[in-house]
């Protein structure tokens, strides 16, 4: 018997390459994936010495009502305007499934998150990549690079940079765009601003959030989308039926009403943020101004790799991407200052 023939295009794709996850992890430091440093809520775990296994037989609330209107609540939003996934990469994924047919075009930047390549590329979708200018900013004639396309992807902050894009910019986007635009916003919680405001006037926009960061709630996966009331009913179209968990809607609603306890981490990781990017600006890097969990960092040799090998052979795991630009840079996790501390150490005897 021969195996069934796979679609040309999933047979031809590299997919999404995810950062490195060691089986020895207590051994390393990692500071790659841009996970929280801290624990969770201590709600969240109030949640779990509470929970009733029974309920664990039955199916989840399918749309995670009482999760929707806890995120209602906290946005200023109603429950209407928000669909749940498993994780913000759930979100994404259906994104690409209202808004686009195979063979259209959608449109993103780049340098940027790569699993937009690879969701186009699941989609039979074309992907139009935009380059940032060499301050990663946004080039003049952005808007008359992405005219024809069903979606644009636009991560504020952006990853890997850490940079931002400001809401004026946004807007102007938004306003003359004839198709979808969705924010993500896997880091919002540690810029200065956020973009939920600009949905009341801007219909076509679609704001993404992840519990994966700020929340320190990776390993639940939970992510949800903010948007007009028409399109998250087509998002519900569209999503699994069951995509987030009982558990994971329990523990996530908990989190997310200890906006305080955010707060205080939040604060912790920005203040390490630039205390690091100092240090380092001290070593000899070059550090793109941020506003997210991490610090897209050039050596002083302009030599990522090296820089990303020589913290690994100290069992500091970092983010290289290679690339003609992306491949000078290290992506460098905010962990605590003492694993900070081990970081700047290293490279401080290493240039």
């Amino acid at each position: 018997m021969k195996f069934p023939k796979v679609r040309p295009s999933i047979e031809k794709m590299q997919g999404y390459t995810p950062g490195e996850q060691p089986a020895d992890i207590a051994q390393w430091i990692k500071l790659n994936t841009n996970e929280n440093p801290y624990p969770p809520s201590p709600k969240c775990a109030d949640i779990l010495k509470s929970i009733d296994i029974e309920k664990l037989r039955l199916y989840p609330s399918p749309a995670g009502d009482s999760l929707r209107q806890t995120i209602a609540n906290t946005f200023g939003v109603k429950p209407q305007n928000v669909v749940l996934g498993n994780g913000s990469d759930d979100i994404l994924s259906m994104t690409f499934r209202v808004f686009c047919e195979a063979q259209e075009e959608m449109a993103m930047v780049t340098p940027s998150y790569s699993l937009y390549t690879s969701l186009a590329e699941i989609q039979n979708v074309n992907c139009r990549q935009i380059p940032l200018n060499d301050d990663f900013g946004l080039p003049d004639d952005f808007v008359a690079q992405i005219q024809g396309c069903k979606l644009l992807m636009i991560p504020c902050p952006n990853a890997p940079t850490g940079s931002i894009f400001k809401h004026a910019t946004l807007e102007a986007i938004a306003d003359v765009f004839q198709g979808a635009v969705l924010i993500d916003e896997a880091y919002a919680d540690f810029a200065e601003e956020n973009a939920i405001a600009l949905l009341e006037h801007h219909p076509n926009m679609i704001i993404s959030r992840t519990l994966s960061k700020s929340y320190a709630l990776a390993g639940l996966r939970v992510g949800f989308a903010i948007a007009a009331p028409e399109i998250i009913e087509s998002y519900m179209k569209v999503k699994d039926s069951y995509n987030v968990g009982y558990l994971p809607q329990k523990i996530a609603q908990a989190a997310i009403e200890d906006q305080a306890y955010l707060k205080q981490t939040c604060q912790s990781i920005i203040a390490e943020r630039k205390r690091a990017a100092t240090e380092l600006e001290k070593r000899g890097f070059t550090i793109v101004p941020s506003q997210s969990n991490f610090l897209f960092a050039m050596p002083p040799d302009g030599n990522g790799k090296r820089c990303y090998e020589t913290l690994k052979s100290h069992k500091i795991l970092v983010r290289f991407f290679p690339g003609e630009v992306t491949g000078r840079y290290v992506r460098i996790t905010i962990g605590t200052p003492a694993q900070m501390d081990q970081l700047l150490s290293v490279v401080g005897t290493s240039y």
